[in-house]
């Protein structure tokens, strides 16, 4: 089943996490075994994939692409203090 196999650093958050755990919890007790997190991960993304059409993934992936898009706009602003500090007044850095 692993034979071809990647590494992959995923960052959730916490609540989605959470929700993760719990459904591994369920698991555990219906199929009356152990059930890792990392089971339930690959099996929520494996079943996620076969449902390309489905219009609510497809509306979770709209939400998190607007969100990077906002988070990445805002770190090309310059802060509000930045801003100021460049509009006041220049010192020449003559002696008189």
């Amino acid at each position: 089943m692993f034979e071809d196999r990647a590494k992959v650093l995923l960052i959730l958050p916490q609540d989605v996490l959470d929700r993760a755990r719990v459904f591994a919890g369920g698991a555990m007790t219906k199929l009356k075994g152990p059930v890792s997190l990392q089971m339930v991960l690959r099996a929520l993304i494996d079943e996620g994939l076969r449902r390309e059409r489905d219009r609510a993934l497809l509306t979770n992936i709209e939400v998190q692409m607007q969100a990077v898009r906002e988070v990445r706009s805002r770190g090309r602003r310059p802060a509000p203090l930045a801003r100021a500090a460049r509009t006041g007044p220049r010192a020449s850095g003559r002696r008189s």
